[in-house]
């Protein structure tokens, strides 16, 4: 009878020292779980820092090229209409002689015969009209990347989504026009009725930034095996869809007709440091950033949806109105 109290002892305390390793295994593991994510979030913290502060330098190298070139292109293109003023005196003052004298001597006429005359004059419109044109093209990059920086407008406040995305579209026109192995790339706006949206408009247009150019570089990848008749006959486009879902919520959906990426890319698309790109070419932290700036810091929402060889459309939806405002 000792001899089984005894066993019985010991049997119980084995079954209470193998439950408390037990227990003292699962709290070490929750433990490890925890550590593993403080660990995770420490990683993506770090990883946004140093994305934020290569932004903020870019962002104030952007506004200080976009300074110095704006004072002489101003200069150039006010002085423009001074010059087509005084271009204009100068025609008529020739037309006023040319009427006066209908048949000039011998040496004056072959000076005009030379000069031809009526070509510059002509030709000189031309001219004129080109340089306002080429300053006014760059004013409008100047105001582009002024307003795509917008390094005086960190704060939360009312935006113009539209304009980000044109502005965003402006900047990347290099990239979009036609080249020699293939003709330009497509952009088809469907801006629905939004009204101004409560957001961070600087970092929002970093997104529009990362897709759209996530959208070019699908579709020249997928040009690298088409000939440039077949592109033209398939044009490669880009389709940018505004919505106002509901009064809360406005949606925006880029997309584009490349070859689409498969399920097993999908999965990872918003993981740091995930990239299918080669060497040089990518950072893997793009996508991850615009997630972060959708997500947390504008507590909306982004997806990807995406079939192989029918293309990728990612789609962001932001709430219009923040009834308590995120921090910076």
């Amino acid at each position: 009878m000792q001899q089984q109290a005894a066993n019985e002892k010991l049997e119980s305390y084995s079954q209470s020292l193998e439950q408390k390793v037990l227990l003292r295994t699962q709290e070490l593991q929750e433990k490890n779980d925890h550590l593993k994510q403080l660990v995770e979030e420490l990683h993506r913290t770090q990883t946004q820092m140093v994305q934020s502060e290569k932004m903020s330098s870019l962002g104030q190298l952007v506004a200080g090229v976009a300074h110095e070139i704006n004072n002489p292109v101003n200069f150039i293109h006010g002085n423009l209409e001074h010059l087509n003023t005084y271009t204009q005196d100068l025609i008529k003052l020739v037309q006023a002689y040319e009427q006066l004298i209908p048949e000039p001597p011998a040496a004056l006429q072959e000076t005009l015969t030379e000069i031809d005359l009526e070509f510059l004059t002509e030709d000189l419109q031309k001219i004129l009209q080109s340089m306002r044109i080429g300053t006014g093209r760059i004013r409008e990059i100047v105001l582009s990347l002024r307003n795509f920086s917008r390094l005086n407008e960190a704060e939360f406040k009312p935006a113009d989504i539209h304009e980000g995305i044109d502005n965003t579209l402006l900047i990347l026109q290099h990239r979009l026009k036609a080249k020699a192995e293939r003709p330009e790339i497509q952009v088809i706006k469907d801006y629905g009725d939004l009204p101004v949206v409560e957001c961070y408009p600087g970092q929002l247009n970093q997104v529009f930034m990362n897709l759209i150019t996530n959208s070019i570089d699908a579709l020249e990848e997928a040009n690298q095996a088409r000939s440039f008749q077949e592109i033209s006959e398939h044009p490669n486009v880009i389709r940018i869809k505004t919505q106002l879902l509901d009064p809360e919520w406005a949606a925006i959906m880029i997309s584009d007709n490349g070859t689409g990426i498969p399920e097993a890319v999908r999965s990872r698309l918003f993981d740091p440091f995930f990239t299918t790109k080669p060497i040089g070419k990518g950072t893997g932290l793009g996508l991850s950033i615009s997630y972060q700036i959708v997500v947390d810091k504008h507590k909306g929402q982004m997806h990807c949806e995406s079939t192989p060889g029918q293309g990728t459309t990612f789609v962001i939806r932001i709430p219009v109105q923040h009834k308590t405002l995120v921090s910076a």
